[in-house]
């Protein structure tokens, strides 16, 4: 019986980490913003290729990484 608690227990754990992993898995096909969703600026078109699908600009995003961190989400 312990055995089995404990199997399900890593079952569990690596489907959280799995699940987290592909969280942060970049959408290579998605399709980035021209404007910034925050401040409606331009995003430059480097930005735009390194993080495909995003939709602020770096500066809004570092802001709102920032609000989240503080908030802790």
């Amino acid at each position: 019986m312990t055995a089995e608690i404990i199997d399900q227990a890593n079952e569990l754990a690596q489907q959280r980490i799995d699940m987290a992993v592909a969280a942060h898995r970049l959408n290579r096909n998605a399709v980035s913003a021209e404007h910034c969703a925050e401040c409606g600026e331009n995003i430059p078109e480097p930005r735009r290729a390194a993080v495909p699908g995003c939709q602020t600009c770096a500066e809004c995003q570092a802001d709102l990484e920032l609000i989240r961190k503080q908030r802790g989400s």
